[in-house]
């Protein structure tokens, strides 16, 4: 029967393909006494035949999707598989305390896991410890007759549905299959929103319930424009779909011919539109749509599709590429943000509280110096082929930032001296993402090159509102008042200290947000490389003079997110009347 869920419209696009949950199933089960010993043995066995079986086939799809380095995990699960001591050990719990398969497993496998934890000397064995884990978990799922849902596997054309996903969920995606997402939580600024955008797939987030509403395989239209998923839809809903697809495609086309114009407005101001991108493969859809600049490189994910901290030169090589590849346009590339929702398996990091609050971004590169420095003398290295910005993220005190300046200042002498080429130009930026940071923006400012607003957080910090928090959604307003003088202030106060201002959240590219930004003379403009182009479509109908007053109405007039929302949707009338 045909449902229409409503959701959040994430990512542009409509698509038409069967639906893949990745969803954890119920691997439950209760520890029993067993009669036929050799028979519980043959189901056992037969459970590590499927699963071995399975893996080699994941591993055969991720070598070919994901690349070689990537399926090398699979490998590692493998010799789990067929390793004597694990699986001999469990046989023999099996015959000796004559129990069920999968008590034998779960006793095993927690003794395994806790070896392996406690070797705190040996980072390589320590990871072990994750990869038992999930060899056990798919032998489980064997033995109760279940399936578990591995991205790395998909092999044809799919919608993913998940209760949501995280960057490393996303990581692993390939965008050959996966045609979008559709998640039950989630707003504009999650990752699994952002990650689509930038693999330009439609997607719709915060449908409360499409885990439960679609079954795997069935039909499912993922409405990126609208916010609307519909399940085991009719023939003509199909055929309507595709058609408002089409439509949408062919809009694309008319802003494609902007590709190679430049982001001027109606009376001729010229502003800056750059992409943001998760890694160098993200390169294509920089170049397809003209972005003039690359305002933010998530180094992150450079660490998160790795089993283990990248190498100086293996960082290295992947900033050169962006960089030269952008051909003498900037590029700025932020340190790495660990921490939050973004997790290393290869990292034992401290477990908080409230992470968000916590150990992240630019305080756990301070914290580990060995790390950070590593990071630093890769960008280093690579700021002597292009137009490089360092930028440090989350900082929230000039001690902070001084002392990451210090450190970066410190690996740059020492490459030097040692005749290692290093870019001349090289600019050092900070994001204003800690609403501390943009209350003393005047201060930093006399400290760095340029600021790079990151709007996700500093709304989120600012309202106190968890943006991945569907009980607090409604407090995620990038267009509050509030959040418009913080912006304004930023923007002053670089422009007063002759530096220039850019913003890397996803505020940037918002339709609601973007004409008041011009208002307040941001300079830099940085998005998913597929809002480019009709951002910068948008820009040509505004002249700067009959935005001049914008600003001030938006910050100090407006009460409400609301009313912002109603002044600039009074000014688009006005154009295209």
């Amino acid at each position: 029967m045909t449902k229409t869920l409503k959701g959040i419209a994430a990512s542009d696009g409509v698509a038409v393909a069967s639906a893949y949950l990745l969803v954890e199933p119920d691997l439950s089960f209760s520890k029993t006494s067993i009669s036929d010993v050799d028979a519980e043995l043959a189901r056992y066995k037969k459970a590590i035949k499927e699963s071995t079986e399975e893996v080699k086939k994941i591993r055969d799809t991720a070598k070919k999707s994901l690349g070689k380095d990537e399926a090398q995990v699979f490998e590692a699960h493998l010799m789990i598989l067929s390793d004597p001591e694990f699986t001999g050990a469990i046989e023999k719990e099996i015959k000796d305390q004559k129990i069920n398969s999968e008590a034998a497993l779960d006793e095993t496998s927690q003794k395994f896991i806790k070896i392996f934890e406690g070797m705190t000397d040996n980072t390589y064995m320590q990871q072990r410890a994750a990869d038992v884990r999930d060899v056990s978990k798919r032998i489980m799922a064997h033995l109760l007759g279940k399936q578990l849902p591995n991205p790395a596997s998909i092999d044809h054309e799919v919608i993913v549905v998940a209760h949501d996903l995280t960057p490393s969920d996303t990581a692993q995606l390939s965008k050959k299959y996966v045609k979008g997402f559709v998640t039950d939580v989630g707003g504009r600024t999650a990752h699994s929103a952002i990650m689509a955008r930038s693999l330009e797939i439609p997607a719709v987030v915060g449908t409360e319930s499409i885990t439960k509403s679609v079954k795997n395989g069935q039909t499912l239209i993922v409405d990126g424009l609208n916010g609307d998923a519909v399940v085991d839809p009719s023939d003509s809903q199909v055929t309507d779909y595709k058609q408002k697809g089409s439509d949408f495609l062919k809009q694309k086309a008319e802003w494609k011919k902007l590709k190679n114009e430049p982001s001027v407005t109606a009376d001729g101001k010229k502003f800056t539109i750059a992409a943001n991108i998760g890694t160098p493969n993200d390169m294509k859809g920089v170049h397809d749509n003209g972005a003039e600049a690359i305002g933010l490189y998530r180094t992150e994910f450079l660490y998160m599709d790795s089993s283990d901290f990248p190498t100086e030169d293996q960082q290295f090589e992947a900033y050169k590429k962006v960089i030269e590849g952008m051909n003498g346009k900037q590029v700025i590339i932020r340190t790495m943000d660990i921490g939050g929702d973004k997790h290393l398996d290869y990292w034992d990091l401290p477990k908080e509280m409230n992470p968000f609050l916590g150990v992240r971004a630019i305080r756990l590169s301070l914290k580990n110096q060995k790390i950070f420095r590593t990071q630093l003398r890769a960008l280093l290295r690579a700021s002597a082929y292009g137009n490089l910005g360092i930028m440090f993220p989350m900082i929230g005190t000039l001690k902070e930032l001084r002392e990451a300046k210090s450190i970066l200042f410190d690996e740059k002498d020492k490459l030097v001296k040692k005749g290692v080429k290093v870019g001349k130009d090289l600019q050092i930026g900070m994001m204003i993402e800690v609403p501390a940071a943009a209350v003393l923006a005047d201060q930093f400012a006399k400290e760095v090159d340029f600021f790079s607003i990151g709007t996700n957080d500093l709304i989120q910090y600012t309202m106190a509102a968890d943006r991945g928090n569907d009980n607090v959604s409604y407090l995620y307003q990038p267009a509050n008042p509030s959040i418009l003088r913080l912006i304004k202030h930023t923007i002053d106060s670089a422009h007063k200290n002759g530096i220039w201002c850019g913003m890397c959240g996803e505020a940037a590219g918002d339709n609601t947000m973007f004409p008041i930004l011009l208002s307040m003379g941001l300079d830099e403009y940085s998005m998913s490389a597929t809002s480019v182009l009709r951002i910068r479509s948008l820009m040509r109908k505004f002249n700067t003079k009959d935005l001049k007053e914008l600003a001030n109405k938006a910050c100090y007039v407006s009460e409400t997110a609301e009313e912002n929302k109603e002044l600039v949707d009074n000014l688009m009338k006005k154009l295209n009347k």
